[in-house]
């Protein structure tokens, strides 16, 4: 698996932000190819063009507004999960993304590459949704 941490501070309220990352339709606006979907119980990312797609289902398993959501992968292709911390600081208000995945088929000797890759998407995801 690849454990990656994205931390950023930034000058919002701990509710704007909270709002701003569990915005679930907006993550598909920053992963190429990837388009949204809500269900009851989280949401479905569904990345790639017609029949080279995959979804990737997340699951909801803790929620604790405005403060922590635990989110568990629970697809074929990408399995792991992820973690938001939204921390008001006196003024501004640091999020800790973190985040262990793992894509099926991969061998281990590709976790480097993966955490590389990895932190870079969602680190982008982290700057558009709170940008």
């Amino acid at each position: 698996m690849a454990l990656i941490e994205i931390v950023r501070d930034v000058h919002l309220s701990q509710d704007e932000v909270w709002s701003r990352l569990t915005d679930w339709q907006r993550h598909g606006d920053s992963v190429p190819l990837t388009s949204i979907r809500v269900t009851p119980t989280g949401f479905v990312a569904r990345t790639g063009i017609g029949r080279l797609a995959f979804d990737d289902p997340m699951e909801i398993v803790s929620w604790e507004p405005p403060c922590f959501c635990r989110l568990e992968k629970r697809g074929r292709v990408v399995t792991g999960w992820a973690e938001l911390r939204v921390i008001p600081l006196g003024g501004a208000t640091r999020v800790v993304w973190r985040e262990d995945l793992h894509v099926t088929g991969t061998p281990r000797s590709a976790d480097r590459l993966t955490r590389a890759t990895s932190r870079k998407l969602f680190g982008r995801v982290v700057d558009d949704l709170l940008g």
